[in-house]
């Protein structure tokens, strides 16, 4: 039903693209006579404040054909005087040129946006229909977005309030788009920036499986909760990154890992890129939808905290590449392969000592989104560990008879309404699984350091092997190697031989026991387990030299590689057939 009082109306001109500045006309009719107009500091879905005022400039209004003063009040809060029924205008400029999924661009070749860097928030006005008129574009540049179209205007669209304005990123030039059908609903994809010889087709068949094979996890033969979604892909030369929205998702990825006309099999690059696919499609269900209580009402103006992130981007990442095995677009093998990878990055953050993924959750808008040379032994991320709780939940609960999947069922039955809480998600755990497991959540979640994972593998059919890590890794080293760059310390993790060494961030390595290295692990050739070795490094343009020694965090020096057991119990083999689909 449309809103019967007059909307809010943008107006976004392309006319600078050469000059990365969107020209934006504001019109509000009904204006209060002390009109507040305000610009986010964050985007939902990524916990950062990211001050997108500071691009705006140039701000002035005007009503019934005169200049009206334009107040500011804060770093992103302005407010303007109005007098009498004419309608107010406000023109303003926005500076873009940030390629990230979370902000806006706009060069001579491309543009992209999201309406938080963009669309001022009229105060009072937020439920009224907004608007969206993009002109100025150049010639044989398209508009992909899934925001609906405005009849009978040409690149218009409209959305039901302020809140689904910014939840449509538009991406602007000239794309690919290819279309399918998943669960009885149009989907698009749009890409730029490809490479000439870019396999649309196996791209378009590949996410199908994975939205098919979501959309039946969570509405069986039902269909999704939207009559249309797009993907909004940019590839560029080095990037990575994707956000979630209600019926959209814009993503970033490296043009090499595009898949290619002919070329068979899938490669590391490939599957990542349909690893974030996945991630960011799940998350149309799991925070889009189904949020913690505390997302109910965003507030733009400031942090928005939560406990819960290892709940929804967790478990998200935890299905992300679940769902890739289960659209048959990888084996068991494989996927195993991934889980290892997780589970020796977690292995190697002595930060999980330190916070659990509840504190992580919280402090996500100081640490996650901000990280420095420390952050590998202050924090631990809500996204690894969160992945490795849901699995850890996943098998406790199938070996109750339950799921985690029937638990997220449940809760998209019982909790759209008011949102998700962590005790109405131990009760729902309880009920499917007992009291011990909900209490075994609990101190997963809140605890600090390892979890017990190689027990609930090994009872699932899954053999577990544990192999020495590589010598950077042992040593507790994070590095940057290059033969132009050297070797260069990036992190020294907490408890490490590197650490007791004296090694800081910032150091660059140029030798071994007299030695020239361009990649550390050269030295292993000559330096003996366990024997004392001397490096020559530069810190603050002095050469220093310094004694490593074996020893440090004994988690750092082994890694775990995972395998399916290839004679597992019987019960192991149902339990890993139910899980994997074996």
């Amino acid at each position: 039903m449309t809103n019967p009082l007059a909307p809010v109306q943008y107006r976004v001109d392309l006319a600078d693209a050469a000059a990365h500045r969107y020209r934006v006309t504001l019109t509000v009719r009904d204006a209060a006579p002390e009109q507040l107009l305000s610009l986010p500091v964050w985007i939902p879905g990524s916990y950062m404040v990211r001050e997108f005022g500071r691009h705006l400039s140039g701000i002035t209004a005007r009503q019934g054909g005169r200049e009206r003063v334009v107040q500011p009040l804060d770093k992103t809060t302005w407010q303007v005087a109005t007098s009498g029924r004419a309608a107010l205008t406000v023109s303003y400029e926005v500076y873009a040129f940030d390629t990230s999924v979370r902000t806006a661009f706009l060069d001579d070749r491309r543009g992209f946006f999201n309406a938080t860097s963009l669309c001022l928030r009229v105060h009072g006005q937020e439920a009224r229909d907004h608007q969206l008129q993009i002109t100025g574009l150049p010639a044989g540049w398209d508009v992909a977005t899934a925001m609906p179209a405005l009849a009978g205007a040409r690149h218009g669209f409209v959305s039901a309030g302020y809140d689904e304005l910014v939840d449509h990123p538009v991406e602007l030039g000239r794309f690919w788009r290819g279309r399918f059908e998943a669960g009885g609903v149009p989907h698009e994809f749009v890409v730029a920036g490809a490479w000439p010889g870019f396999d649309g087709e196996r791209l378009l068949a590949d996410t199908r499986r994975i939205c098919a094979a979501q959309i039946a996890f969570w509405h069986g033969r039902g269909k999704p909760p939207f009559g249309r979604y797009v993907f909004l892909l940019n590839a560029v030369e080095e990037g990575y990154g994707g956000l979630e929205h209600r019926a959209s998702t814009a993503l970033l990825c490296n043009r090499r890992d595009l898949p290619r006309t002919g070329q068979a099999g899938m490669g590391e690059g490939y599957l990542t890129l349909l690893g974030l696919i996945s991630h960011e499609y799940f998350h149309t269900w799991n925070v889009k939808r189904l949020k913690p209580r505390e997302f109910l009402q965003f507030d733009y103006s400031r942090e928005n905290y939560t406990r819960l992130l290892w709940f929804f981007e967790g478990f998200t990442s935890y299905y992300d590449d679940l769902m890739l095995r289960r659209a048959g677009l990888i084996d068991s093998a494989r996927y195993l392969k991934l889980i290892a990878r997780t589970v020796n990055g977690v292995r190697a953050t002595p930060g999980q000592q330190v916070q659990s993924v509840a504190e992580a959750s919280f402090d996500a808008w100081v640490k996650y989104y901000r990280p420095d040379e420390n952050t590998p032994n202050s924090t631990v991320s809500y996204y690894t560990k969160g992945s490795l709780v849901a699995l850890l939940l996943d098998l406790h609960l199938r070996r109750a008879g339950h799921s985690l999947d029937a638990l997220m069922r449940r809760l998209w039955k019982v909790a759209l309404r008011d949102g998700v809480t962590e005790q109405l998600l131990l009760d729902e755990v309880a009920t499917l699984g007992g009291p011990a497991v909900a209490e075994a959540l609990r101190g997963w979640v809140h605890g600090r350091g390892p979890l017990p994972l190689d027990e609930a593998l090994v009872a699932a059919g899954v053999h577990l092997a544990h192999e020495p890590a590589a010598w950077a890794t042992a040593l507790g080293l994070k590095l940057s190697e290059g033969a132009l760059t050297g070797v260069q310390v990036k992190s020294v993790l907490r408890g490490s031989a590197a650490e007791a060494a004296g090694l800081s961030p910032g150091d660059e390595l140029l030798a071994v026991d007299g030695w020239r290295i361009r990649r550390l692990d050269d030295a292993r050739q000559w330096v003996a387990d366990g024997r004392p070795c001397e490096l020559l490094l530069v810190r603050d343009q002095r050469v220093r030299t310094l004694t490593l020694r074996a020893g440090g965090d004994a988690a750092l020096g082994q890694t775990v590689a995972l395998s399916p057991e290839a004679s597992p119990s019987d019960a192991a083999r149902a339990m890993r057939r139910a899980w994997l689909g074996d």
